[in-house]
């Protein structure tokens, strides 16, 4: 890509463009969203600069009259950070004056190309890992690039990917010039840096590669959702009621008992703040922000007054996660969530048990997630559009599902039929527990019910073990032991019209 990238500068003496960098280089104190960049008009000498250091960097000069996005920009401040750069800048970080003639107009795309090529198609650790299926690998990156482009990914989730990327490529060349920096052998404290900024990198480097795996990002982030202390008992041992409305009436207390201990609240961020462990949070009609729903540590019922249409509860696009839970136990009763810009599931139970009743999940990123030694009741609930599964077991948690409706879920654009983890997903080894009865579960991608097997899942049969192997034909003739074996009860369900069935098994591999 270097040399396709110059040779095209090759083709011009020198050219009209904009220099769009990053606002850090000049500004102290600004809006993110406000300014994404700093633009100057500039004029780019066609010959690659001599640097040792990627990216590939191009000479240009400040083009007169001075002109940039930004008001009141001193002239001063450019020529000096220009100074400090030899006059040098990322090509990729020049956009081409449009029309300026037919040559100029090639090189604008090319530029693009080289653009696209590495922010979406190529990772500096390509070179250094081994890989199988390199194609299948850019199938991937091309097909993360589309689900960001027509939506799939929320907006606020592709910029996130996007800042990851360009933060990853920041430490790679801070450690590349801290090493070139060095002379003769390092001294220990250098030795400790250049480690300390190496797994800085390979961090970074493993939340990008999470984003490349479909199955990985309908998970969920690796790291804990709730940085949160649980508070316990109020030293009082007394019990709250929080009420949530703008306003309040006689009518709304007219049905809780003389003795009750009453706390209004405007919001229900304020209300959940204010919780300790036995409180109940009373939501009254109308539409709120619930950022502090992703901080669930303490046991507490969460609970709508009226009809579930009528309280409508949307997540912080600014958040990776909308409803988690770590506490013993928490309750969710006559609510709807709305999903908007988070890619985390909708509900996320880390540990202890949560009750779900009458709610109704509008999900965006991944539905309702049980992790390893949680468990979850849910009944008289309805998930829809979660781009994993609408409901995910993981293994060693448990869940009975009663009278839900779970549709129009797993709604990834994909050939691998291993990332369709249909309505509801359940991961082995330890077994998760399962029961179920008169649920409706229809119009998924892949099974109504999905268990993923690892690539070698084994059986006891008297005194023998029996195995199979993933991909292997028989392993369809072992639905019946693998439902057994996982604890899996149904009761009068529903499965229907499904893409690809009622219940199958997918392997792990």
């Amino acid at each position: 890509m270097s040399k396709y990238l110059t040779d095209q500068l090759t083709t011009k003496r020198s050219w009209t463009g904009v220099w769009r960098t990053n606002p850090e280089l000049f500004l102290v104190n600004y809006e993110e969203g406000l300014i994404p960049y700093v633009g100057i008009l500039v004029e780019v000498l066609c010959k690659p600069c001599q640097s040792k250091i990627p990216p590939l960097r191009v000479m240009v000069s400040v083009v007169e009259p001075f002109s940039s996005n930004i008001a009141n920009l001193p002239r001063e401040l450019v020529e000096e950070v220009l100074n400090g750069e030899d006059h040098c800048v990322p090509l990729l970080e020049v956009y081409p004056i449009e029309e300026q003639d037919i040559t100029v107009n090639n090189i604008a795309q090319a530029l693009e190309n080289g653009r696209f090529f590495y922010d979406f198609l190529w990772r500096d650790w390509d070179d250094e890992e081994e890989c199988e299926d390199y194609a299948g690998l850019i199938e991937k990156r091309i097909q993360l690039y589309y689900d960001i482009q027509d939506g799939s990914i929320p907006g606020p989730i592709g910029e996130r990917f996007k800042k990851t990327l360009e933060k990853y490529r920041n430490k790679r060349l801070e450690l590349i010039e801290y090493q070139n920096s060095i002379r003769d052998d390092p001294l220990p404290v250098e030795a400790v840096e250049c480690w300390k900024k190496y797994y800085e990198i390979l961090m970074l480097c493993g939340l990008l590669k999470f984003w490349e795996d479909m199955r990985l990002r309908a998970i969920g982030p690796f790291f804990p959702r709730i940085l949160k202390r649980r508070k316990g008992q109020r030293a009082s041992g007394k019990i709250v009621t929080h009420i949530v409305a703008q306003m309040m009436t006689t009518d709304m207390i007219n049905n809780f008992s003389a003795e009750t201990l009453i706390q209004q609240h405007d919001s229900l961020d304020a209300a959940l703040d204010s919780c300790y462990s036995g409180d109940t949070v009373v939501i009254f009609p109308g539409e709120y922000q619930g950022t502090s729903l992703g901080l669930l540590a303490d046991d507490i019922i969460i609970k709508g007054a009226g009809n579930r249409d009528d309280l409508i509860i949307f997540s912080d696009p600014a958040h990776d996660n909308f409803v988690a839970s770590k506490a013993t136990k928490v309750t969710l009763m006559n609510l709807t969530l709305v999903q908007n810009g988070t890619c985390d599931g909708i509900v996320v139970i880390e540990s202890g048990q949560m009750i779900l009743e009458n709610c109704v999940f509008k999900c965006e990123g991944t539905g309702v997630c049980v992790l390893t030694g949680a468990s979850l009741i849910m009944k008289n609930c309805e998930v829809v559009g979660a781009q994993g599964a609408g409901v995910e077991l993981f293994p060693g948690s448990a869940a009975t599902l009663e009278g839900n409706e779970i549709h129009h879920c797993s709604n990834v654009k994909t050939k691998d039929m291993k990332t369709l983890l249909g309505g509801i997903n359940l991961k082995v080894l330890p077994p998760p527990l399962l029961k179920m009865d008169n649920n409706h579960i229809h119009d998924n991608q892949g099974y109504g019910i999905t268990i993923l097997l690892p690539d070698k899942l084994c059986y006891v049969r008297g005194d023998d073990v029996e195995c199979t192997a993933g991909g292997d034909k028989r392993e369809w003739d072992l639905l019946p032991k693998a439902m057994q074996n996982l604890s899996l009860e149904m009761n009068t369900n529903k499965l229907e019209a499904n893409t690809m069935g009622d219940i199958g098994l997918i392997p792990n591999s």
